[in-house]
């Protein structure tokens, strides 16, 4: 294993005033900051997910998928703007130090937070939710690691995701 490293999150978040749903991951994979994209790694299941949520092709390429967000009033963005990490391993995340998500929150009327994966909901709820107030609901990893969970289930648990956004 290698020695960790500090890590700078650099990909800009998603959203606009429309957004009403904030989805939230922990960092950024090596993949996704190599492609300068959320969810970049093609064995990640994120992209179909979301497809099959609103049954659509999967989207391609960074502007397809920011297209997507916030034609279906998703802002995606991710709780850790730095931290020491080695490699992938979000088991490996030390001093985090948060984003601003508060931006987000001041500009859109957002009725649900969700992260995706257990360290990023564990991270929230220590670094995020006792500023903003506001909770947070866990869905499962689409991460390829996460191989237990198969993609009907993912969707499945994902669905709360397009009722928030499609709230009001």
């Amino acid at each position: 294993m290698s020695a960790p490293g500090r890590v700078v999150h650099t990909i800009s978040p998603v959203y606009d005033s429309r957004s009403r749903v904030l989805v939230l991951g922990s960092l950024p994979s090596p993949k996704s900051r190599e492609v300068g994209f959320y969810y970049g790694n093609p064995q990640n299941r994120f992209w179909r997910v979301m497809a099959a949520l609103w049954d659509e092709e999967v989207p391609e390429g960074t502007a397809a998928r920011r297209d997507f967000c916030l034609d279906h009033r998703v802002a995606l963005w991710d709780v850790v703007a730095s931290c020491q990490i080695v490699g992938a391993s979000d088991a490996s995340i030390r001093d985090a130090v948060p984003n601003d998500v508060g931006r987000i929150l001041a500009s859109a009327d957002v009725r649900g937070i969700f992260c995706t994966g257990g360290t990023a909901g564990r991270l929230y709820r220590r670094l995020l939710e006792p500023t903003l107030g506001v909770p947070c609901t866990v869905l499962p990893s689409t991460s390829p690691a996460n191989a237990r969970w198969s993609l009907e289930e993912l969707v499945r648990a994902y669905a709360p995701v397009r009722q928030a956004a499609e709230k009001g």
